[in-house]
């Protein structure tokens, strides 16, 4: 008879640090990470940033393996930019509500309602539809996009509703929006970031543009309801960097819980609030070390993309990286 194997104990985090560190090094692996990932994965990342920052790192590393810990969409956007490399994501099944919102055969159907418009795509969306785009862009740069593009040119944007929005009262520009949501962004009611705000009346308040309550915000802000000098509206990377410039000590921060992380370590002196502690992404959070352990043993899960739809949807993520 065989005998039974009895699976060891498992792995402490420091153990699991020391391993991932041995097999990064035999195998020239990098670990990216996204700013809303556990803070274990955040830690052990060689580098933490928003989707922008981590297509940049993507595109300079030397590395020969990439362990992408984000979410389904982000390893895509390093497979095209990198098609010489393996690019692993920890786990599968770590996908984003948002790029579900939006096919490439409903993108190529609205564009033929409207031709000759210019497709911005948000960088939240699928490799499919960004070979459909001419523009990619993140919360970080879409304002420079749409107003790098000719004003009369017609705009289509997707699939956030809620940045589309924000992008066309800053930019004043006529946009046509795709009514898609991130569902954890999404709820970020104006209600809740009321209470919140009442509460602490003396924090600044950070507000990503795909937040649910983003509309109003800026509603409010014209209107001179809320204070402008109190309020930014930024993406993630924005958001550590206003933190640790301001000479503010309190700070309320309304999107996914996990940037709180890095933004605590950036400004440790400082006090970070999220608008609730209920505002998490069970995507973001499905990666965990020994998962990230485990892609780099069994060289898993690796995200590729076809030939074709890469050299298409290279177009519109160079754009946004240059941007």
């Amino acid at each position: 008879m065989t005998p039974t194997l009895i699976d060891s104990e498992p792995m402490t985090a420091h153990e699991l640090t020391s391993e991932i560190r041995r097999l990064q090094r035999e195998r020239n692996a990098v670990l990216l990470a996204h700013n809303y990932q556990r803070p274990e994965v955040q830690d052990i990342a060689d580098f933490v940033g928003d989707s922008l920052g981590l297509a940049q790192a993507a595109a300079r590393t030397d590395a020969d393996i990439i362990v992408f810990c984000g979410v389904h969409f982000m390893a895509e956007t390093a497979a095209i930019l990198c098609p010489e490399k393996t690019v692993l994501l920890p786990d599968p099944d770590a996908g984003w509500s948002l790029a579900d919102s939006i096919s490439a055969e409903q993108l190529r159907a609205w564009k033929a309602e409207h031709p000759g418009a210019v497709v911005v795509s948000y960088v939240n969306t699928t490799a499919e539809v960004k070979a459909e785009s001419d523009y990619c862009c993140t919360s970080g740069n879409a304002e420079r996009v749409i107003r790098a593009i000719p004003e009369d040119r017609e705009i289509l944007f997707l699939p956030d509703m809620f940045l589309g929005s924000y992008l066309k009262q800053t930019t004043g520009r006529p946009i046509r929006i795709w009514a898609g949501e991130c569902h954890v962004h999404a709820a970020i009611r104006p209600e809740l970031v009321a209470s919140r705000r009442a509460a602490y009346p003396d924090a600044e308040f950070l507000i990503h543009p795909e937040c649910g309550c983003v509309t109003s915000t800026m509603h409010f802000l014209a209107r001179g309801a809320i204070d402008r000098a109190n309020t930014h509206i930024l993406s993630t990377e924005g958001m550590v960097q206003r933190a640790r410039s301001s000479q503010s000590a309190q700070f309320i921060v309304a999107t996914e819980i996990g940037v709180l992380h890095r933004m605590r370590q950036a400004s440790p002196e400082k006090q970070f609030l999220p608008v609730s502690e209920t505002i998490a992404c069970r995507y973001m959070k499905m990666i965990t070390l020994d998962k990230v352990l485990h892609a780099l043993e069994e060289l898993v899960y690796p995200v590729t993309v076809a030939a074709p739809v890469a050299e298409r949807a290279r177009v519109a993520i160079e754009r946004m990286v240059a941007l």
